[in-house]
């Protein structure tokens, strides 16, 4: 398959819908992936030959300085190419141009070297969802 040119750009919320069900959740109802709190956030998708491959949501609480990123998905076809390391830098840069202090997520534990990468650090704090196992990751941009 030809390499193509990867562009990330600001989509709207209901762009993600289709990738974050189709990847994150398909077994379960697609209102399953939509968060209350979307119309708020800023989300980000990285296309290819036009074509939407990849999405991430970045949530900024500004009482805080912090920010959560979710939702972060890659078609499968398209997984292991860099697509997600480029939207995810993406993000940190946004978050940093937005005052943000702290960046974290919910990560699911097969996912959690490719957060490494970019310098998120592993908390002790882990849960379960939906037979999905996950540990909160953070990074300092002070």
């Amino acid at each position: 398959m030809e390499n193509h040119k990867i562009i990330i750009k600001k989509i709207d919320y209901k762009e993600t819908y289709l990738i974050r069900h189709c990847v994150m959740w398909p077994n379960r109802p697609l209102e399953y992936i939509k968060l209350e709190q979307d119309p708020q956030g800023i989300h980000f998708g990285a296309f290819s030959s036009d074509e939407l491959v990849s999405v991430i949501s970045l949530f900024i609480n500004e009482t805080d300085h912090s920010a959560q990123y979710r939702k972060f998905a890659t078609l499968t076809s398209h997984q292991g190419r860099g697509i997600g390391s480029q939207l995810l830098t993406r993000v940190i840069e946004e978050a940093k141009e937005n005052g943000v202090k702290r960046l974290w997520c919910n990560a699911r534990l097969d996912a959690t070297q490719l957060y490494e990468r970019h310098g998120l650090k592993k908390t002790d704090q882990t849960f379960e969802k939906g037979g999905q196992y996950y540990v909160i990751m953070e990074l300092d941009l002070q």
